[in-house]
């Protein structure tokens, strides 16, 4: 089983955006950085710098008063017990920034 580039996080990030123009601007925008894996979550490996840079391009988006957007970081012990019913488990895709 594969753990992934050490230098990496997994994060599972889920959000609750009510604007339809604002939630579509971050899915777009989290699909540039990971795998869309159920409706308003995503699992994202990301380095330090690629973290800071989402957040980044996030914070041009959100709107602070009406959205929420949760990182859930994994460690390496945590995702390997991660269990997945209907699907594979996550995997360390390649990331392409936006």
């Amino acid at each position: 089983m594969r753990r992934g580039n050490p230098r990496r996080t997994l994060y599972v990030i889920a959000y609750d955006i009510s604007s339809d123009r604002r939630r579509t601007k971050v899915h777009k925008t989290l699909c540039g950085f990971g795998a869309w894996t159920q409706y308003s979550l995503f699992e994202c490996h990301l380095s330090a710098k690629e973290f800071l840079a989402l957040r980044g391009k996030l914070d041009k988006i959100l709107d602070p008063d009406a959205d929420s957007v949760r990182f859930y970081p994994l460690c390496a012990g945590c995702m390997a017990k991660v269990e997945t019913v209907g699907s594979e488990k996550p995997a360390e895709k390649a990331v392409f920034i936006v």
